[in-house]
């Protein structure tokens, strides 16, 4: 495999997954989520990190509290929570649609940590509670433009007013397809819309990320305020 084909696909062995189209469907895309995790480690698959230096950046750029209230949608397996708990953050929520991604987390961190584990199709859970920062380096490039709508309404409801969003998805000249399945790419520009007025983009950043395989994954990445009030 050349660098193009793996810098294409996003994956460092793209044959373990079956290209499919988009997957509209609640079971599908749990069944297709939790596939992954028992095809690879956690450490194996391609978005995984050793340290989230990016976030972890933005979060202090932000200013974020250690007592704010922060979900890490499409979380999964992602090491952003150990992190945070070492930090001494205190009110973490990690969403997923993955339970064996959620259970390699909590195995990690341990069942007393004081974080709260939802499994769920992010697009239709119900939020009960406002935060103040939204994290997604996950799921926004995977989802469908009538899809998009249901996510803004989400993140409206969710963030608290003067609360954050950090937002990465592959950049424009990132992978297409990420585990088999379609990406959409964004730059900041792009994602800023997405948002809308409602908030005030404060940092873009571009990162390249070398997945376990050594394909590269150009990210775009903001961070943005919502207006308070």
């Amino acid at each position: 495999m050349t660098l193009v084909d793996k810098y294409a696909t996003g994956d460092s062995d793209p044959k373990l997954f079956r290209m499919v189209d988009h997957i509209r469907d609640t079971d599908a895309k749990t069944n297709h989520w939790e596939s992954v995790y028992e095809l690879k480690p956690v450490d194996g698959v391609s978005w995984y990190q050793d340290e989230p230096l990016v976030s972890l950046e933005l979060v202090d750029m932000l200013g974020v509290e250690k007592d704010a209230r922060f979900i890490d949608v499409g979380g999964g397996a992602s090491n952003l929570v150990d992190f945070l708990l070492v930090r001494d953050f205190t009110d973490l929520t990690v969403l997923d649609i993955s339970k064996s991604a959620l259970r390699a987390s909590r195995g990690r961190v341990g069942p007393d940590a004081h974080v709260a584990w939802i499994a769920h199709n992010l697009l239709t859970w119900e939020p009960t509670r406002r935060y103040d920062l939204w994290h997604d380096r996950a799921v926004f490039h995977f989802l469908l433009s009538n899809e998009i709508k249901v996510y803004q309404d989400l993140v409206r409801r969710s963030v608290a007013p003067g609360g954050s969003v950090i937002m990465a998805t592959f950049a424009p000249d990132g992978p297409q397809w990420c585990s088999g399945v379609p990406v959409t790419r964004y730059d900041a520009d792009q994602l800023r819309d997405v948002l809308g007025d409602e908030f005030t983009v404060v940092e873009q950043r571009r990162e390249v990320h070398t997945a376990p395989g050594g394909a590269l994954q150009p990210f775009t990445w903001i961070a943005a305020s919502r207006n308070p009030g």
